[in-house]
């Protein structure tokens, strides 16, 4: 995690930085003096603590997308480095290059072998250019694609972590297949005989979600979001202007708890309090305590029978009204 002095701090975050601020000048004083001002410093502890629990009880949709772009939320490799050991990433998709946006390999995960897959956004301007912000090419897909298959071969289970703004949109992608590659992946990953599931860890949108993002489990961390447009995207479209773009959150239901209620993800895993940015262990741990019973339990499933659960998992998904044709239609 950064360092204090490097932290950066949302603005409903305001009241804690104010509080850290104070604990800072007084230990800077506490120093200078040689005063104990323990007194002083440990309700002030206190009192973040208590920030903290309030502001996440009180959290809108557009927060939580707020939160999902952290710059010092974890990502993938972060997630990989706290939660797995001997990891080794395979790169490129043996046909155009290797896509630095899309990362995976297989790691050790408590004492299960498994593939791990997700996207990866950089932590600093050189590496985000690099990183292309976390939106895939086609070869970050078709890369995927054969780490799943790898996987298949040696019988080992997929983990995708999804964290993306969406699928990039460049010209070049479309040259290459980017619908074609995303729409191959989902129609892939239906069919694979190993246990998958899927983890939102940050942003969950659109097509760039749903190219690594069909499994026996879908879950999200908490402060994360998963649909089909960002808030910003959709306030565009709707009101022609960015401003609206709370609104837009909010009506998307974009949240874990929308999710879960929709039948859209089968769980969402808590973070720590304030969110996974104060404390990456910890929401490592959470994450791996839920992945490995949850591995376990999917083994213990015959491959054909998840692959039907899968199947009818996906096809039941979403609302629709059949009309029926003897019925006039009154335009």
């Amino acid at each position: 995690m950064p360092e204090l002095k490097n932290r950066q701090f949302l603005d409903f975050e305001k009241p804690i930085k104010d509080l850290y601020d104070q604990i800072e000048q007084l230990k800077s004083n506490q120093e200078k003096s040689n005063t104990d001002m323990s007194s002083v410093i440990e309700p002030l502890e206190q009192k973040i603590i208590e920030t903290k629990k309030n502001l996440t009880e009180n959290l809108t949709p557009w927060h939580r997308v707020q939160l999902s772009r952290h710059p010092d939320r974890p990502y993938t490799l972060k997630y990989i480095e706290k939660m797995c050991t001997n990891f080794i990433e395979l790169h490129g998709d043996r046909n155009v290059k290797d896509d630095k946006a899309m990362v995976g390999g297989f790691a050790q995960l408590g004492d299960k072998t498994v593939m791990i897959i997700g996207q990866q956004k950089g932590i600093n301007t050189k590496t985000r250019q690099l990183r292309n912000f976390g939106m895939a090419n086609p070869e970050g897909y078709r890369k995927a694609l054969r780490l799943m298959k790898l996987a298949e071969k040696f019988n080992k289970p997929v983990i995708t972590l999804i964290d993306t703004p969406g699928a990039y949109p460049g010209l070049e992608a479309e040259e290459r297949g980017q619908g074609e590659a995303i729409a191959r992946n989902i129609y892939e990953m239906v069919g694979l005989k190993v246990p998958v599931i899927c983890v939102i860890i940050g942003e969950g949108a659109s097509g760039g979600a749903l190219g690594i993002g069909v499994g026996d489990k879908v879950v999200m961390m908490e402060n994360t979001w998963y649909t089909v447009i960002s808030p910003e995207s959709c306030s565009s479209i709707l009101w022609r202007s960015w401003d609206k773009k709370e609104i837009a959150a909010e009506q998307l239901r974009l949240t874990g708890t929308d999710m879960l209620k929709f039948g859209l993800v089968d769980d969402v895993i808590p973070e720590p309090l304030g969110g996974a940015h104060w404390d990456y262990d910890e929401a490592a741990a959470n994450l791996k305590n839920y992945l490995i019973p949850m591995i376990q339990q999917l083994e213990n499933i015959p491959a054909q029978q998840r692959i039907d659960t899968r199947i009818e998992k996906f096809g039941k998904m979403g609302f629709w009204e059949e009309l029926n044709t003897n019925e006039s239609i009154v335009e």
